[in-house]
């Protein structure tokens, strides 16, 4: 079968943030969102760029076609303001991360539709369990052949971007030890997690039309890998990262993850062959960031050499500058590096609940006053062990 890709004249940027309904009172998420969506059509019309999820206890905000990490900012926080005055009326408040600290998969509703109906009875047990919210970001690629060296080559940074984004370490109750829970849980559903590295397009397309042959998937959306393309959009679609709770950190991710697409495109372009890692390799760099976020030690190439994420990131960002001042996204780049000296959103939650002696309530109340914070949220604890961790050697083992 042939796959149509619709080409992005230019590397545009499109982000999807996704966010939990949670009770003003309780704090444990709501089945809310048709009420929302019904009130927010019925006041201001159809609004495409409000979209509902799995659970009626999701919604989605989605960027048009943007140019720059900051029209995508300005994009989302203008639907938001039409949003947050119908949440405040129904007593709910907006929540991102990767994963919510108390919430019983047992209480929440399905939303109505066939896709989703179907999703839950094939994969019953895990797919119940997915309370988890990430942020997708689509960056417009030129050429389709372009697309499949791209997202193998992506995976050599993808702790660079969990470790930066984890915000997901309790569940139900409990402190999972884990920076980003939620990345372990999404690869157990069918097709999710790691995408198989290709190295050209007719691979891809063989490999899609054997599983819509066999009934694995029947659309290709279906296909829920943390790296992906997106043929119709003419993008590669990132989804690596969990849930976060304000834009500043939200804008540097964006931007770096926006430069990173773009910078390996140039590269093929310029007629480089794209460095990719064994998967083994790649496996194990997910796992690293999941479970110790910004303090893991991640392998750098298929030779095993390894680093701290934060040192390599630095180094990162350096080399990554003269590609954002291109897409004008320098500043954005630039605040990526306050985000460990900071204190990343799971240090943030971690921090709450020990200073409140272990009230998760107190922190859902963190990460929903952080989407009003102009500036990134401070943590006394900056990028240093919250003391949930073992003694570990260097590759961030215990």
């Amino acid at each position: 079968m042939g796959i149509e890709y619709a080409a992005s004249e230019r590397p545009t940027l499109g982000v999807e943030w996704e966010f939990a309904l949670v009770d003003r009172a309780t704090r444990d998420l709501s089945n809310t969102a048709s009420r929302v969506f019904d009130e927010v059509h019925a006041r201001l019309g159809d609004q495409p760029k409000l979209h509902q999820e799995l659970l009626r206890n999701t919604v989605e905000v989605v960027t048009g076609v943007c140019e720059t990490t900051a029209e995508a900012m300005a994009d989302l926080s203008g639907t938001l303001r039409l949003v947050r005055p119908v949440a405040d009326r129904l007593g709910v408040d907006l929540y991102s991360a990767g994963t919510h600290p108390f919430a019983q998969w047992s209480t929440q509703q399905l939303t109505p539709g066939h896709r989703y109906e179907e999703l839950i009875e094939r994969t019953q047990w895990w797919g119940r369990q997915m309370l988890i919210w990430g942020v997708h970001v689509h960056v417009g690629v030129a050429h389709r052949d372009q697309v499949v060296p791209i997202v193998s080559s992506l995976l050599n940074h993808f702790p660079h971007l969990q470790a930066l984004s984890a915000s997901s370490p309790m569940w139900a109750g409990t402190d999972t030890g884990y920076a980003s829970n939620r990345a372990m849980m999404f690869q157990q559903l069918p097709t999710a997690g790691l995408p198989f590295q290709f190295e050209t397009w007719a691979q891809y397309e063989e490999f899609v039309e054997a599983n819509l042959h066999t009934g694995v998937i029947e659309y290709l959306s279906d296909i829920r890998w943390d790296v992906r393309p997106s043929p119709a959009l003419g993008t590669v679609e990132v989804r690596i990262c969990d849930g976060m709770s304000n834009l500043r950190e939200l804008a540097a991710v964006t931007a770096l993850t926006h430069c990173l697409v773009v910078d390996l495109a140039d590269r093929l372009s310029a007629g480089e062959r794209l460095p990719t890692m064994p998967p083994w390799h790649v496996q194990e760099n997910k796992w690293r960031a999941a479970r110790y976020g910004l303090d893991a030690v991640v392998i750098l190439d298929a030779a095993g050499h390894e680093r701290l994420v934060t040192d390599d990131l630095a180094d990162l960002l350096t080399r990554l500058e003269p590609v954002a001042d291109r897409l004008g996204c320098v500043e954005e780049l630039r605040s990526v590096e306050t985000i460990p000296r900071a204190g990343a959103a799971y240090q943030r939650q971690r921090e709450v609940a020990e200073r409140t002696g272990g009230d998760l309530v107190a922190v859902v109340d963190s990460v929903v006053g952080e989407l009003d914070l102009g500036e990134l949220p401070t943590s006394s604890r900056r990028g240093g062990d919250t003391g949930l961790r073992g003694r570990q050697d260097g590759r961030g083992h215990e």
